[in-house]
């Protein structure tokens, strides 16, 4: 890290170089030590310098989105709608674990930017190319959700107290004791938490295997996009059946 902000200190002084330094600090350092002051510490500069790259703070967010944004893989030429779908949500899942500040900051983007536009436009264009409707593709989107950008809200984060998990440093006798009373006062979710085999160091939540769980969900939405493209849904149809 230090060789990196000494090379990043002997590079002239423009918008890239300023993009790239905030990525290296976020990955380094978290989204939340991010700062225009510490920025321009990193990069060697006055912090009023960094003004004629980058006009605030949501600026060089902006920039910092539109660069991960450039790392996911563009849709695969030819590729059925559903393989080039998948392919680029788990692109963009890789490129997420890469940067774990990542979802912060684009779940703290207000504005869509013209990168975060180009990225939906293709997206959404994947659909409308493989047959779906624009109606579909509008209900489409909304069931994808985060995972078109690679992250998901987790089952299991949880609030302290509603899972079946004891304190790592907690004696044996006592998370055996906790474990029997959520067996008992929640027997369905410890049920389901203890059904199968957990992974060590998973950043899902309590050691499931979430890169698992996200292509499960992922396959399971596509099935169903390809199912109601197929069966000619419409939402007009789906209100009136409704009634």
């Amino acid at each position: 890290m230090t060789q990196q902000l000494d090379a990043v200190r002997r590079t002239p002084l423009n918008r890239d170089r300023v993009l790239k330094a905030a990525v290296a600090l976020a990955d380094a350092s978290g989204f939340d030590s991010l700062s225009m002051r510490r920025l321009a510490d990193v990069l060697g500069v006055v912090p009023m310098a960094l003004y004629k790259h980058v006009a605030n703070k949501e600026e060089l967010l902006d920039g910092m989105v539109a660069s991960l944004i450039g790392e996911i893989d563009p849709p695969v030429p030819d590729a059925d709608w559903k393989s080039a779908v998948r392919l680029r949500v788990l692109s963009a899942r890789r490129a997420l674990q890469r940067h774990p500040w990542a979802r912060q900051a684009i779940e703290s983007r207000t504005n869509k930017t013209p990168a975060v536009l180009d990225y939906m436009e293709s997206f959404i264009g994947t659909f409308l190319t493989g047959g779906f409707t624009a109606d579909l593709t509008h209900h489409v989107m909304h069931a994808l959700g985060g995972r078109m950008w690679g992250f998901t809200q987790e089952l299991f984060d949880e609030p302290a107290g509603t899972t079946a998990e004891s304190p790592p440093d907690a004696p044996p006798e006592a998370q055996a004791a906790m474990f029997e009373q959520m067996a008992a006062r929640y027997p369905n979710i410890v049920a389901i938490a203890t059904s199968v085999r957990h992974d060590e160091g998973s950043v899902v939540g309590h050691g499931c295997d979430d890169q698992l769980e996200f292509e499960f969900a992922l396959d399971l939405l596509l099935d169903g996009f390809e199912r109601l493209r197929e069966q000619g849904w419409s939402s007009r149809q789906a209100r009136s059946d409704r009634s």
